[in-house]
């Protein structure tokens, strides 16, 4: 199957799939990206990496990159399984229809591969790309929120209840902690993953910490766990995963565990630890009652890309 090409680009312009080795510069692209919109840069080199090896993901189909004269990345784009696409466009190059452009090529790719609606998720405070996806008849349809907890003193931890030992992650407990958390996030998440996917994304990333990712167990059973990244740079603590088995919910585990991870990334230094949920999850709440607020929130936004009815 032949790569899709982007429409005519405008002068000093041109495009081509992505590869592993791209990885470094895509990260410098949406790091710059991150300090125009949020003032700091948070997302890892590794995270960038984890997403070019996601299963299902093709990078000689599924990506695009724009380079501008000087072979310098202008804007990239990837589309996973038809259903979830990216697009970025540096912000030295903005105002030159490269997003447009992007987000076609994005569709089409989608369409090609037999999606049915593609969607993406843009920060709410990035009102040039809302602007550009409702134009094109997007709408949102789920909300994510940014939490931080500040740690100004190290914070207090809560004893953990009866029964329930808690200790950091060590090795041997990946598959237990996969189990878990993807049993947890089958309640929303429209998929399950597999276990080459899932760790790309939480263990097998060079940023997560097994010191800095407490788990619970009751019995000699995994129930609950937090899996945190340490991303180099970010200044902050960053927790990829919270879960706690449906059966030990409601027992405060939850907080014991991600106490205790803060607890971790105040000893390292850090004054600040964030985590994303999700509106479909309901546990916006749970975060806010473990002393966290929000920061910043972004929105899903989906749009139809068969005439067919989505079920």
């Amino acid at each position: 199957m032949a790569h899709l090409l982007l429409p005519p680009l405008p002068d000093r312009y041109r495009s081509r799939p992505a590869t592993a080795a791209d990885a470094a510069g895509i990260h410098h692209l949406v790091a710059a990206c991150e300090r125009e919109l949020l003032g700091h840069a948070e997302s890892g080199a590794d995270g960038v990496a984890a997403d070019l090896a996601l299963p299902g993901l093709d990078p000689a189909l599924d990506t695009l990159l724009v380079q501008d004269g000087s072979g310098r990345l202008a804007g990239r784009a990837w589309v996973h399984n038809g259903r979830r696409s990216k697009v970025d466009v540096h912000p030295g190059h903005r105002g030159r229809g490269l997003g447009g452009r992007l987000l076609d090529w994005a569709e089409a790719r989608a369409r090609e591969a037999g999606g049915r609606r593609l969607s993406q998720a843009v920060p709410d405070a990035d009102l040039a790309a809302v602007g550009l996806l409702r134009s094109r008849g997007y709408g949102p349809f789920v909300t994510e929120w940014q939490l931080e907890f500040a740690m100004p003193v190290e914070p207090a931890v809560p004893d953990p209840p009866a029964g329930i030992t808690v200790r950091p992650f060590r090795a041997g407990d990946e598959q237990a902690a996969y189990l878990l958390t993807e049993d947890a996030f089958d309640e929303w998440q429209p998929r399950r993953k597999a276990y080459p996917e899932w760790a790309l994304h939480t263990v097998g990333r060079d940023t997560f910490v097994p010191a800095l990712s407490p788990v619970a167990f009751a019995g000699g059973e995994m129930v609950g766990a937090v899996l945190a990244l340490d991303v180099p740079g970010s200044g902050e603590g960053y927790v990829e995963r919270v879960a706690v088995r449906r059966d030990h919910r409601n027992r405060g585990i939850a907080r014991v565990l991600l106490r205790e991870s803060f607890r971790a990334f105040h000893l390292r230094g850090r004054r600040t630890c964030t985590l994303w949920t999700h509106s479909e999850t309901g546990a916006l709440s749970l975060y806010e009652r473990v002393g966290m607020t929000v920061r910043r929130s972004s929105s899903v936004y989906g749009k139809p890309l068969t005439a067919e009815p989505l079920m």
